[in-house]
């Protein structure tokens, strides 16, 4: 028998220890977004650790998969929205999937939610840089999910039929509760695989991949004197400053200092090299900052901020490649700059993101997105209502 039970956060991190640990040959990426700890940064949810067991067995019970769950309050009701954000963390491919999921069915509903919601890890499709600027640069194509992918994990396609064939659904571009997390990501690999070997790529080989604009604005930023560090607690004032001007160029709510302090407390406290500030000055001057964050074999470009004044000595992109090298540091297979958005066509206002990013040598990656199991439709569609308005 497969249950779901409520675990310590020790117990949850324990097991992401092990299977995130570098080298790992599972498809699955853990995502920072499933550890205890951001639970601490979602104080405005109500958080639990939860274990997926197989009773009975020899040698009692089996840990098969963790899953933090972030829960969402209806006003004035107590029913919820239960969230994994980019999870639970298992095998996707298990045999066991549909008793795996009705056994998250029944927890959620023991615990009043009137609807659950997942996110897969497990890559999808991948685009690397040629094939996505011949798409860029094709105008019969306005969206990457048109052009051909130069990998398609059939694994990740029965996951997405079988979720369907179980009742589950991808919310609607309208829907989301204004909480979804993106569905195309771009990546950096730091690895190659052959055969079930893994090789690290060198500084070189990694810069050698990038564009020629990339490698001459790091080569620019060193020459010009740009000077990267790493910053401490105290740094995130000063890295909001920044983070606050580019929130007003670039037309995005900012969120508050606390945020980021919280962040910072919560993930450290977790572990030390959890999350990391960068920190770009020249001539005394702050011009660019970033944050970073590390879980196993993967790292995160989080938050990135730059000055209006001196974009010229390319502080943004010395930080980037500090970045990386922290990442190769690490024995990171991945750096991951993020979301993306799918659109290509010429007037899309994403489309120069996914410019700055192919120009990484890195690689467009699509997860099969987030699904819903509906325990409540009334409610569910409440909800969604309310959370929409809310995020306009």
């Amino acid at each position: 028998m497969i249950q779901v039970r409520q675990i310590s956060p020790a117990q949850h991190l324990a097991f992401l220890h092990d299977w995130a640990t570098p080298g790992s040959t599972a498809e699955e990426t853990v995502s920072f977004l499933q550890t205890p700890a951001w639970a601490k940064v979602k104080q405005e949810w109500r958080s639990e650790s939860i274990g997926i067991v197989r009773d009975g067995g020899p040698g009692g019970p089996e840990l098969l998969g963790v899953g933090l769950v972030l829960y969402r309050q209806v006003p004035k009701l107590k029913r919820y929205l239960a969230y994994l954000p980019e999870g639970p963390v298992l095998d996707w491919t298990s045999p066991d999937l549909p008793e795996i999921l009705d056994a998250l069915r029944a927890h959620a509903k023991r615990r009043h939610a009137f609807a659950l919601r997942i996110g897969p890890t497990l890559p999808h499709r991948i685009w690397r840089k040629d094939t996505i600027k011949d798409a860029i640069a094709d105008e019969s194509i306005t969206a990457l999910s048109q052009a051909p992918a130069d990998v398609t994990n059939l694994h990740a396609t029965r996951l997405a039929n079988q979720l369907r064939h179980l009742g589950w659904r991808p919310p609607k571009a309208a829907e989301g509760f204004a909480a979804g997390q993106p569905k195309f990501n771009f990546q950096l690999p730091l690895v190659t695989w052959t055969d079930g070997v893994r090789t690290r790529l060198s500084e070189d080989e990694v810069l050698a991949g990038m564009n020629q604009l990339w490698r001459r604005n790091i080569r620019k930023a060193a020459k010009k004197g740009v000077e990267g560090s790493r910053g401490g607690r105290e740094d995130l004032a000063a890295f909001h400053k920044v983070y606050v001007e580019t929130a007003g160029r670039d037309g995005f709510t900012p969120r508050p200092l606390d945020y980021f302090q919280t962040m910072w407390d919560a993930l450290n406290g977790e572990d030390p090299d959890r999350m990391h500030l960068y920190l770009a000055h020249h001539e005394g001057d702050l011009v660019a900052s970033t944050t970073w964050v590390h879980v196993g074999r993967h790292t995160w470009y989080s938050y990135g901020a730059s000055t209006s004044a001196k974009r010229d000595v390319r502080g943004s992109n010395a930080i980037q490649w500090q970045m990386i090298r922290d990442s190769m540091a690490v024995d990171a297979d991945v750096y991951d700059l993020r979301g993306i958005t799918e659109g290509l066509a010429a007037d899309d206002p994403e489309l120069g993101l996914i410019q700055f990013k192919v120009g990484s040598g890195g690689e467009a990656v699509s997860y099969i997105g987030e699904w819903d199991l509906v325990i409540d439709p009334l409610l569910y569609k409440v909800f969604d209502w309310y959370m929409n308005r809310r995020s306009r």
